[in-house]
């Protein structure tokens, strides 16, 4: 018995043919949805407006490895490039956040905006930090490559009872992210978080960005080692091989002493971390740090009514003329980016 064939091709049997454009725009309409979940996929676009000195544009690839996998790691920029061309690319691409990064004359700026309608939430980098140089503060930095097959968990605290336009802002973090079931998750995939924190007395946002790491409680230093290596240790200078597992400094139990760190896996992580035994979580900094404040709010994408102006007579105002500073005309032509 024959069976009808789809996609692109020769027809073989009695079936009708799909056309190789609805069978490209079926596979890319997959791609912007979750399998297990049925939701829109959110993804993103990390670029800059007017010209950046170095430690912005390494802040704005950091920026990109947060919002990995869904954004364009490698997306270039040409200096015709207007708003407009990267909302045109947006649609077809499934893009649906901004992240835009600019440097007026009096500290750098950056745009949250909602494609292709809005809303903009612009901010004021008070404080930042490069990944690089958080790693050079650590004694051993952690961040392997892998932590960023999956989106971050995103972790709001301090934003409760502030009202409008915090409650949008809260709302456009939810949903920068891909949402998490926990009934569904698998724990393996959660590896990063992204925490952002209102300070309600410096009213500042402060952004920080985790890897998660689990270690198993009870289980010794140089045990670990050998089951995440897979390799065969040196034993030249041993007796014995209980000597490898009790030699003084490495029989103790796992680092991780403190009750309120230790959790009961409910399924299996790896070979080590199960649901047999309790772990422990740790979070380490990977960067990058910023500490931003909430200087304007725009109903439509960088554009429309001002809907959270800052307050007049504080130090440190900024007008709508210095948050568009150094920014190009957008009259340029619609040139698509390279990807």
């Amino acid at each position: 018995m024959r069976h009808p064939r789809s996609g692109p091709g020769k027809k073989r049997g009695r079936g009708p043919r799909i056309p190789a454009t609805t069978f490209r725009k079926q596979l890319a309409a997959l791609a912007n949805v979750d399998q297990i979940t049925g939701a829109k996929i959110p993804k993103s676009f990390v670029f800059s407006r007017g010209k950046l000195p170095s430690t912005l544009r390494h802040l704005q690839q950091d920026l990109r490895k947060v919002m990995l996998p869904y954004t364009a790691l490698n997306l270039k920029e040409k200096k015709r490039n207007n708003l407009k061309d990267f909302v045109n690319v947006a649609g077809p691409l499934g893009v649906t956040h901004f992240l835009i990064l600019s440097n007026p004359k009096s500290l750098p700026h950056l745009r949250f905006a909602k494609s292709p309608q809005g809303p903009t939430f612009t901010f004021q980098i008070e404080e930042y930090a490069l990944a690089a140089d958080i790693a050079n503060s650590q004694r051993r930095p952690r961040c392997p490559p892998g932590i960023f097959k999956n989106s971050p968990l995103v972790v709001l605290s301090g934003f409760s009872g502030l009202g409008n336009p915090f409650e949008s802002l809260v709302e456009y973090f939810q949903h920068m992210v891909p949402a998490v079931d926990p009934s569904t998750v698998q724990l393996a995939s959660c590896q990063r978080i992204l925490l952002l924190k209102y300070d309600k007395e410096k009213e500042v946002i402060d952004f920080r960005h985790y890897s998660i790491k689990l270690q198993p409680i009870g289980v010794s230093r140089r045990i670990r080692k050998l089951m995440q290596s897979n390799q065969v240790p040196d034993l030249r200078d041993l007796k014995d091989v209980s000597d490898y597992v009790t030699k003084a400094g490495y029989g103790s139990e796992s680092e991780a002493d403190d009750e309120a760190a230790m959790v009961s896996l409910p399924s299996d992580v790896d070979k080590l971390n199960q649901a047999s035994r309790k772990s422990a979580v740790r979070l380490q900094e990977i960067g990058p740090r910023m500490t931003m404040r909430l200087v304007k709010v725009e109903a439509g994408l960088c554009s429309g009514d001002v809907l959270y102006p800052w307050p007049v007579g504080k130090q440190g105002k900024v007008t709508e003329k210095e948050i568009e500073g150094q920014e190009e005309s957008e009259d340029g032509s619609e040139d698509e980016m390279e990807e």
